[in-house]
């Protein structure tokens, strides 16, 4: 398949528009944090330095908040502080980076070495105790390039721990697709058989990602490409004709753009770095211009669509609590998704 820039173009243009009318001053949260780290990688890409102002003056705004950190959502903002600490060596998002690495070395563990997604939030103290596999990017990700670029060995040591226990927790051995959860208090995944399409995006983006901080010399690479492979070859198999995947992957159920662009984007990531094989290459693009092709334009600017809301393994009706999640435009976790997905898509053609 031949490179079309035009496809790449359209992601800079989103992502452009997002910079201009969006208030920076946005949530400290694991959607904004995906963003504004997506936003950043998608500067280097391009040689640039056109979202620096927008995501400095994110980390501006909250060094005078103080915002807690608490769970791994709220982690997650570690992802632009340090990014930006390493641009401009500001010292508010050095003490803001700093907050973040002091809860990821200090909340007690749950289970294993993971952390209770919902950490001591107040929602931490209402929902059952558990892990989920959004922590593969809201936590793992940050943990592993600082551990790598800071050379802190027992910290990358943890986190290339954590996809093995992940998988022992959530991966199920029949489908090698995952659960949203693991209920520890219940020793459960949760909900059983039901396999949310984002959260399976979160593992197959985030592994990735992961590895190339880990290096492929490290004692749970091994183990952690393997099963990156196996649930790859599963997902595989609940690709749509039109290259996209729906938002519970084995029931009826709407196709859903997130979970597409990043099984998209780490796809594209493993073939590149050979951890995939290239047989993924072409259902990776497929699944990137899919999502491109659907973005929407208008007067005011422009769109991606068919994103799902946030979503948590609801106690009650778990099948309902995705099916019924309405879809909206701009989520910000979404276009980031999309953009790492172009990335991918313009390093696999360089």
């Amino acid at each position: 398949m031949d490179y079309n820039v035009s496809y790449f173009e359209k992601v800079v243009q989103l992502t452009d528009y997002l910079a201009r009318s969006w208030d920076p001053k946005m949530k400290w949260m694991w959607g904004e944090a995906l963003l504004g780290y997506a936003m950043d990688e998608l500067d280097k890409a391009k040689n640039t330095t056109s979202y620096t102002q927008f995501l400095m003056d994110y980390c501006s705004y909250w060094s005078q908040v103080n915002p807690a950190v608490d769970q791994s959502d709220t982690a997650a903002p570690g992802l632009i502080t340090y990014a930006m600490y390493k641009r401009t060596g500001d010292e508010g998002c050095r003490k803001l980076t700093d907050k973040v690495l002091d809860y990821i070395r200090n909340e007690p563990r749950l289970y294993l070495d993971c952390l209770n997604h919902l950490g001591n939030s107040t929602k931490g103290k209402m929902y059952p105790k558990s892990i989920w596999v959004d922590s593969v990017m809201m936590f793992s990700v940050f943990t592993s390039l600082y551990a790598k670029e800071q050379n802190d060995q027992d910290l990358l040591d943890f986190a290339a721990r954590q996809p093995k226990q992940y998988a022992s927790m959530m991966l199920d051995t029949k489908t090698n697709l995952w659960s949203h959860s693991y209920w520890v208090n219940f020793e459960t995944a949760y909900p059983k058989n039901v396999f949310w399409g984002r959260g399976n995006g979160w593992v197959i983006c985030g592994f990735p990602m992961i590895l190339d901080n880990i290096g492929l010399n490290h004692p749970e690479a091994k183990e952690i490409i393997d099963i990156y492979q196996k649930s790859s070859e599963a997902l595989l198999q609940c690709m749509n004709e039109d290259g996209t995947f729906n938002t519970l992957l084995t029931q009826k159920s709407y196709r859903e753009l997130s979970a597409t662009a990043l099984i998209s984007a780490g796809w594209m990531h493993g073939v590149r770095c050979g951890y995939l094989d290239k047989k993924f290459l072409e259902p990776a693009i497929k699944a990137f211009q899919v999502c491109v092709d659907a973005i929407e334009k208008s007067d005011e600017g422009l769109y991606m669509t068919e994103i799902s809301g946030p979503t948590i393994p609801l106690p009650l009706f778990p099948t309902l609590g995705y099916k019924m999640i309405p879809l909206g435009k701009n989520w910000s976790y979404g276009v980031a998704a999309l953009i790492f997905a172009a990335i991918e898509y313009k390093k696999t053609f360089e």
